[in-house]
């Protein structure tokens, strides 16, 4: 797995660097080589946020989460990456390395987060894919909506989350 470490707002010394490495260095068991790890730290006033996002096999998990400083922010990531993969595991053994789920969990305890106000905009490619792999992204995330394109048709298609719980999509029309 390539760990790429981006940074906004702040410079990260090596000594993070190299605890960013090696303690998201311990996923990697989970994950094949081609698999990219981003660990994105920016600095937003007096907090320091943490984002995970991991990319492989054309799938997604992500994770982030804001503190005081960068170092409490890695620790409290990781339970919830490691969460997300633990969830849904027979869902992903296909797809993530063999014989990855035989040894114990890395992270035992998942932290309490700060919720903060963001505003942000977003891009990112579209990955073509079937309603049911967009539902499945949609619940490795744990996000109220995911935007995918149709394998099949190519369109943009929104899957989410309604307050019962089921999932709903959402298929554009076509303007006249």
């Amino acid at each position: 797995m390539r760990i790429e470490i981006i940074e906004k707002n702040c410079k990260a010394s090596e000594k993070l660097v190299g605890i960013v490495e090696k303690k998201i260095g311990r996923l990697e068991k989970y994950f094949d080589e081609d698999s990219v790890c981003t660990v994105y730290l920016k600095q937003d006033g007096k907090f320091a946020k943490t984002e995970v996002t991991i990319l492989y096999k054309g799938n997604m998990i992500r994770a982030e989460v804001s503190g005081d400083n960068f170092y409490d922010g890695i620790d409290n990531v990781l339970p919830k990456i490691e969460n997300q993969i633990y969830r849904h595991k027979t869902k992903l053994e296909s797809k993530l390395k063999k014989d990855a789920f035989f040894e114990k969990r890395l992270f035992l305890e998942e932290a309490d987060v700060p919720v903060g106000k963001l505003v942000r905009t977003k891009t990112f490619k579209l990955t073509p894919m079937t309603t049911e792999e967009a539902v499945e992204q949609l619940d490795l995330l744990g996000h109220s909506f995911y935007i995918f394109q149709d394998a099949e048709t190519n369109e943009v298609r929104v899957v989410y989350l309604r307050s019962n719980g089921d999932v709903g999509l959402i298929i554009p029309e076509k303007s006249k």
